[in-house]
């Protein structure tokens, strides 16, 4: 499974890519506006930091003209870019323009598996479904990311499905077992990946030992 990073934080990202496990970012305006730069100047950071990584980023216009000038725009910056497209109407249209000009793209505020079969027959190259906020309304988000995976390996789609709105490290988990695609969190829920207390204990006890004995590497 893809792991991205979902934020607009330059320095997270920059972060996050030491690791060497990171595979894309996704940003979206809210995130964007909280970075306090602008945006072509995020976004482009991002993606030079990643130059192998899909970053996403978000048009902000509702109807389909202006949201095809903003697509091009986007994507014209750098080659890792993927335009993303709310699901809409006029979204969906635009994720077909821009799959007949190979551009790719993220459909994002999908919650429901007919909103993601719409996304997939429409060419889109990510399917961003939300968990986080359907389980803040008492329903489980997973149940349609399962279906959605289910979808999209019964009828043959390209699209691949995007768990977004993580809220802790039991979603990454939920998602692997759900068969999706990628992943995307904030940058403390990845961090959270890492830890487990028996790790803790465990390399405590080894350096312990380590230093009690005396020994060195070199």
């Amino acid at each position: 499974m893809k792991l991205f990073v979902d934020t607009g934080d330059i320095e997270e990202v920059r972060q996050a890519a030491q690791w060497g496990i990171v595979d894309g970012v996704t940003t979206n305006p809210t995130l964007i506006s909280k970075s306090g730069k602008g945006f072509k100047e995020t976004v482009t950071a991002i993606c030079d930091i990643l130059p192998h990584g899909d970053i996403s980023a978000e048009v902000v216009a509702t109807n389909y003209d202006d949201m095809l000038k903003e697509a091009l725009e986007i994507s014209s910056w750098r080659e890792n870019i993927v335009v993303k497209v709310p699901l809409i109407e006029p979204g969906i249209r635009l994720v077909r323009t821009l799959s007949e000009k190979g551009i790719r793209t993220n459909v994002t505020l999908v919650f429901s598996v007919s909103q993601a079969l719409l996304a997939a027959k429409a060419g889109a190259t990510y399917i961003s479904n939300f968990v986080g906020r359907v389980d803040d309304i008492s329903d489980d988000g997973m149940n349609a990311v399962a279906a959605s995976v289910e979808m999209i390996h019964n009828y043959g789609f390209d699209s691949e499905i995007l768990v977004a709105s993580v809220r802790h490290p039991l979603h990454v988990v939920q998602a692997v077992e759900a068969g999706a695609h990628v992943s995307t969190m904030p940058f403390k829920i990845m961090q959270m990946l890492f830890k487990h207390p028996l790790t803790d204990i465990g390399l405590k006890r080894f350096l312990d030992d380590w230093n009690a004995a005396g020994l060195k590497v070199m």
